[in-house]
């Protein structure tokens, strides 16, 4: 006959047991359900909105003012739509509509931009004369389309790494002043490293536009997918060509100050369904 103590160490294995199994079934779990939403999900204007757009089969096709979102599936089985919000959308509720006449809703909270005050030599960064104008309406337009490019293909990832080294100098949202007088909100997200510093794709992608322009400088698009397009300026030298097939962590270009810039940075945009946000979200150093 088994002794007390005895029955009681069997009982005590048993229950640890059980509850590391239960821990090994739950803990995937929860963090896959979640996982999407608690990284991307920041309903502001200029930031992302993550919705369940159900576990069909076959993904959903959402769209949002006439464009196409992204939708992926999450580990938990579910499709995700990964929607931009624009930087000029009030808050309030928005309205998404799915290729099965679904409709899904999500409500945009408020969000304070800060301003920044530069002072420019080249006034002409400032109040471009009627043939800088032209080139840069032409440059506008183009850059504009790459924006709107929807390849059906998903993307390698939608969690970064920072593209290059270096602290966030100027952040994205920031109302600018550039001597004295105010421009367009900044589109991007500036970050501070040397001249010459290596640019890597943070998700695989092709070239999609590259070009020298006047205020931009040496810039780069890359499509990853679906809508998902990161744009990379001020650069000082490109290594890709259109249509090149990019890994994640090759190298794009190097860092540098061409067109209307103080000094070396990358300027770095990320653009969802043709709507620019913060690409601090994607590295997980977005603010409130």
């Amino acid at each position: 006959m088994t002794k007390w103590p005895e029955r009681l160490q069997v009982l005590r294995a048993w229950r640890y047991a059980l509850l590391l199994a239960s821990l090994s079934l739950a803990a995937p779990l929860v963090q896959a359900s979640t996982y999407i939403e608690r990284v991307l999900h920041k309903p502001v204007p200029g930031g992302v909105a993550v919705l369940n757009a159900g576990q069909a089969e076959q993904a959903p096709e959402v769209y949002v003012d006439g464009q196409r979102v992204m939708v992926i599936k999450d580990a938990d089985g579910a499709w995700k739509a990964i929607v931009g919000i624009d930087l000029k959308t009030k808050p309030g509720t928005i309205s998404l509509q799915d290729n099965q006449g679904l409709s899904l809703h999500v409500v945009v909270g408020n969000k304070h931009y800060k301003e920044q005050h530069i002072r420019l030599k080249n006034q002409a960064h400032v109040n471009p004369d009627p043939q800088q104008q032209a080139r840069f309406a032409a440059e506008y337009a183009a850059q504009i389309q790459a924006y709107s490019q929807f390849r059906p293909e998903g993307p390698s990832n939608v969690v970064f790494e920072k593209p290059v080294p270096g602290r966030l100098s100027s952040p994205f949202g920031l109302r600018r002043f550039f001597n004295g007088e105010e421009r367009n909100p900044h589109s991007g997200l500036d970050l501070a490293s040397p001249q010459g510093t290596p640019v890597k794709a943070p998700a695989d992608g092709v070239v999609s536009l590259v070009g020298d322009y006047f205020f931009n400088g040496k810039t780069v698009f890359v499509d990853h997918g679906q809508g998902f397009i990161t744009m990379y300026c001020h650069l000082s030298a490109i290594d890709v060509q259109p249509g090149d097939s990019i890994k994640r962590g090759e190298v794009l270009g190097r860092v540098g100050a061409t067109g209307r810039a103080t000094g070396p940075h990358l300027h770095w945009n990320v653009s969802l369904n043709n709507a620019r946000v913060d690409p601090a979200i994607f590295i997980q150093a977005f603010q409130p």
